[in-house]
């Protein structure tokens, strides 16, 4: 039987024509959770892509950022924390389509979202 369209699934976008890239699971985020880290010219095309973790806002905008342009396991895995992604969860400026895409695959951060 063919698929058909309302069977088919729902691809979420960070922009246009950017798929959204969800990891498989929370666990899997090992990144940093202190110091500077500097993202590659790929995540953040910036000439100022350090980041002090120390900073509540510059973490903030360093996890929109790596949730919205990554395109690689690798690039989720080295610099986004499970614990600390699920802890500023309700905080994090998103396209509705990474919002969607990850609350989607990760329960936690639908649950995050509805407690704060």
């Amino acid at each position: 039987m063919p698929a058909r369209a309302l069977d088919a699934p729902v691809a979420h976008l960070a922009r246009p024509h950017r798929p959204v890239l969800v990891a498989g699971t929370l666990a899997e985020l090992t990144g940093p959770t202190q110091g500077q880290v500097e993202l590659p010219l790929r995540l953040w095309w910036n000439p100022h892509r350090a980041f002090n973790l120390g900073e509540h806002t510059m973490l903030l905008w360093m996890y929109e950022n790596v949730l919205r342009e990554a395109v690689r396991i690798d690039e989720l895995r080295d610099h986004l924390h499970g614990p600390t992604l699920v802890r500023l969860w309700p905080e994090l400026n998103l396209p509705r389509g990474v919002r969607a895409a990850w609350e989607a695959r990760h329960p936690a951060l639908r649950h995050a979202a509805r407690a704060a």
